[in-house]
């Protein structure tokens, strides 16, 4: 310690910093200098080895403030508009191979379910607008760069095609007509199951957008094991094979998807598995798997078919409502924003010195 110079006081934010841009302090170099720990020092004129007492830094906080402002999407409008949305869909695709089978009432129980499931969704949507003025005017253009401004159209199409599919089969009008809007829903409905996905990754929220791979998946699946799951409970055990194989695999692949996308993001993938949204979606996966077991064990119970279709509808709820609150719960912490910046940016950092590597001549 030279003379005049105090001990050590507590780290305050940016002296280490001055004192690196000023060249002061016996650590002034940084890492991109090769004076990390982990390059073990360099050595001196003198022939001595000097290494860092400090390791590198990591991001803890961002003086404990968010980074992204949290999404002003509400509980529980948003979670119920993906869910009844992706229950409409799936279903309108189950109904269309229902009647082309010959399943009369689980046609039926499908086009109802496309139908209200619709109904619900648009109410819960245009109750977080706030005024249902917003939702026509987003109707005024198309832009394919705005999945907001898709998804309404999808919405538009579909809910018409739903409605006339429905309407129908109850009535027994146009017949022909109403064979053509099953089709026509049918043909909307995977899009209407998997629009919300691009939706929400769409965002600046972590937990969303680091998800966008597998997110459609998820959605679909989950769908997917929602519409087999109503027409296990609606319709009758000889017409409810096709929505029990549905379930079996909606459930298979929204159970696939969502291993895959905790093992691709990892530690980025936290707001998912702790806190409410790690409750949220374990509760969805245990009613799930105890829907797929008694989708496949209870082909001759009425009962058992029954209580397994309640099971997936209510994994499938949880499944949203989870993924919901796990990107809210990403866009408060700042970590999930900026530890995936830096690692990105580490990431194209070496990737150009290795092309510049590449073409240096030797």
């Amino acid at each position: 310690m030279s003379a005049g110079e105090g001990p050590p006081g507590p780290a305050q934010p940016g002296v280490a910093g001055n004192r690196a841009r000023a060249g002061g302090g016996r650590h002034a170099r940084n890492g991109r200098n090769g004076w990390n720990g982990r390059n073990g020092g360099r050595k001196n004129g003198g022939g001595r080895g000097e290494q860092f007492m400090v390791p590198p830094a990591e991001f803890r906080s961002y003086y404990g403030r968010p980074v992204i402002k949290e999404p002003v999407w509400q509980e529980p409008d948003v979670p119920g508009y993906l869910f009844f949305g992706g229950l409409a869909g799936a279903s309108s695709v189950l109904a269309a191979a229902a009647q082309l089978t010959g399943r009369p009432r689980l046609a039926r129980a499908a086009k109802a379910a496309g139908l209200g499931g619709i109904s619900v969704s648009t109410v819960f949507l245009i109750n977080d607008l706030g005024r249902p003025a917003r939702f026509h005017h987003m109707l005024r253009v198309f832009k394919l760069s705005s999945p907001m401004s898709v998804g309404s159209w999808i919405l538009s199409a579909y809910g018409p095609a739903a409605g006339a599919a429905a309407l129908s089969d109850f009535t027994g009008v146009l017949p022909v007509a109403g064979s053509a809007a099953t089709a026509a829903a049918a043909l909307v409905g995977p899009a209407v199951t998997t629009y919300t996905a691009v939706l929400l990754c769409d965002t600046a929220v972590p937990a969303w957008h680091e998800a966008h791979r597998e997110m459609p998946y998820v959605f679909a699946g989950s769908a997917a094991s929602a519409a087999g799951g109503f027409g296990l409970v609606a319709a009758p055990l000889g017409e409810s094979e096709p929505a029990r194989r549905l379930a079996v695999v909606g459930a298979a692949v929204e159970l696939t998807a969502k291993k895959l996308l905790e093992w691709r993001l990892g530690p980025r993938g936290d707001p998912y598995q702790t806190g409410r949204a790690a409750t949220l979606l374990r509760a969805g996966e245990v009613l799930t798997a105890f829907g797929l077991a008694g989708a496949g064990l209870s082909r001759r119970s009425r009962v058992g078919s029954a209580l397994s279709g309640l099971a997936l509808l209510g994994a499938s709820a949880l499944t949203r409502f989870g993924i919901f609150e796990g990107g809210l719960a990403s866009a408060r912490d700042p970590q999930y924003t900026i530890v995936p910046q830096r690692e990105r940016k580490r990431a194209r950092q070496q990737a150009e010195r290795a092309a510049r590597q590449a073409t240096a001549p030797s």
